[in-house]
């Protein structure tokens, strides 16, 4: 494109206008009702900021530190399935738009494109896992993410069960043929054709997907590498402390984009528990409903170490493959920058919780 969208509202109305019905609904839709969704953007719009004044914020950075690697941005790709249904080069042109931005890249498990080729393109990915009933494979898909260079493991604790998700039923959500569970491949676990009446991904997922996971599992995990491992899906301060006991790297507060529980809290609520229950043991992450600069500055302030973003980078793909995506996280990029300026301050770790009104 010659000239790209304004902000992330404006890329997710093109991307609606340019992917199928079944895909824009599978990458936008929640559970149920859509409650959750629909709070986790909506709870940073009650949040009030108190800016600082007169101070020199004539020299600014986005740069901000990440279990000890430094990147050009707080603002990290989350995890999201199946890029190849928004572009062609999938995930490929995904991690090309991490390495232009310098930010790091969560590769899904469910990912299109397999994960050697993905993180061959760049250094700084991290995998993220489902444990599988098929204990032999799980084990499989994290010593190809070390072999192939990952640099962290991040657990989805949230997803064994799927949630309902009614957009999904209703289009009868399936992979067409030539697009699969790429790291899943051999073995029929990437296969997932169309069922009648019902999500081709639930019936994958309650079909492959141990639902018996529990906190030994932590433990299992972190004996089978030497990758940090964070957990995603916590929302409760009691989970957090027991990650923390378990032996979590880092913890991300993350309800899977309103995409499993309806009614359960936005992400930005249940940030500032989270952050205290961990005790700065290890650093805390979050995503769900960042839309806006001025949001990343919130998640920022509560404690967060960094933020996540899925769908906008989904948005960006369809628009524009990596290049859209570059432009689309820009965009972000420059709220942000406008935002600390006036906030009073000259980088991420500088915002404090003293600018939250409340």
């Amino acid at each position: 494109m010659t000239e790209w969208p304004l902000n992330l509202a404006a890329f997710e109305s093109a991307a609606r206008e340019c992917l199928p019905r079944m895909v824009y609904d599978y990458y936008a839709g929640g559970a149920l009702d859509e409650i959750t969704l629909r709070a986790n953007r909506e709870a940073y719009d009650d949040i009030a900021l108190r800016y600082r004044v007169l101070v020199d914020v004539g020299r600014r950075s986005l740069r901000t530190d990440v279990l000890g690697r430094e990147f050009e941005t707080p603002v990290l790709f989350a995890p999201t399935a199946f890029h190849r249904l928004a572009c062609e080069d999938g995930e490929l042109a995904t991690v090309r738009a991490a390495k232009t931005l310098g930010t790091l890249m969560v590769l899904s498990s469910l990912s299109t494109v397999p994960m050697e080729q993905v993180i061959a393109q760049y250094e700084h990915v991290w995998f993220q896992l489902y444990v599988y009933r098929d204990r032999g494979l799980t084990r499989e898909l994290v010593a190809r993410a070390e072999a192939a260079g990952a640099g962290a493991i991040v657990l989805t604790v949230d997803a064994q069960i799927w949630g309902r998700r009614e957009r999904d039923v209703r289009n009868q959500f399936h992979l067409p043929d030539g697009i699969n569970v790429a790291n899943a491949l051999p073995g029929g676990f990437g296969d997932m054709p169309e069922r009648e009446g019902d999500s081709g991904l639930a019936a994958y997922v309650n079909s492959l997907f141990d639902p018996a996971l529990d906190w030994e599992d932590v433990v299992w995990l972190k004996s089978l590498t030497k990758l940090p491992v964070l957990l995603k899906g916590i929302v409760h301060p009691d989970d957090a402390r027991l990650a923390v006991e378990h032996g979590a790297d880092g913890v991300m507060v993350s309800n899977h984009g309103g995409r499993q529980l309806d009614t359960a809290c936005a992400t930005i609520h249940a940030l500032p528990d989270v952050v205290a229950a961990v005790e700065g043991q290890v650093p805390v992450f979050v995503d769900g409903g960042i839309r806006r600069g001025t949001d990343v500055i919130k998640a920022l302030a509560y404690g967060a170490s960094a933020v996540l973003v899925g769908r906008p980078v989904l948005w960006g793909l369809a628009v524009g493959g990596s290049a859209g995506i570059v432009a689309a996280i820009r965009s972000l990029h420059t709220e942000l920058d406008v935002a600390l300026a006036l906030c009073g301050a000259t980088e991420p770790a500088r915002v404090t919780r003293g600018i939250l009104a409340g």
